[in-house]
């Protein structure tokens, strides 16, 4: 009888010391910054794909404005790295973004107001606007 009592002392000091040192681990938990700064590096997630698409779609648009090459083999390397980690959730995204980028163009044209004319005040730009439809 009294081993048994040593051997439960036993054990539930041994497992009362992993209980503190678990604890004592969830006090070094990485910072909201470095967790976030983990999610964009790591571009198998959905956040890091979609941070892609918007680096891609602003790159195509500074491509456009400095007069290079249209469908230039960087483009369509980038595009293509795209595709190839996301598949075709990837491809549905850039044209869900093309869409809500000409809907918003034609209500400016037409002069409908919407809520991204609203939020960029007369600010808006290309740039702006990807930067607005495209929240990470």
């Amino acid at each position: 009888m009294l081993e048994f009592l040593l051997l439960f002392v036993f054990f539930y000091w041994v497992f009362s010391r992993f209980d503190k040192k678990r604890k004592k681990r969830k006090l070094f938990k990485p910072s909201l910054d470095q967790e976030l700064a983990e999610l964009i590096q790591a571009e198998d997630n959905s956040t890091g794909i979609a941070l892609s698409v918007k680096q891609y779609l602003l790159d195509v648009l500074d491509d456009d404005k400095n007069d290079r090459e249209k469908y230039s083999d960087a483009r369509l390397a980038q595009g293509q790295l795209i595709l190839d980690k996301a598949g075709s959730s990837a491809l549905y995204f850039m044209a869900d973004i093309a869409t809500q980028l000409s809907i918003v163009a034609s209500a400016q044209i037409n002069g409908i107001p919407n809520n991204v004319e609203a939020e960029l005040r007369g600010a808006a730009t290309p740039e702006n606007i990807i930067n607005k439809v495209i929240k990470i």
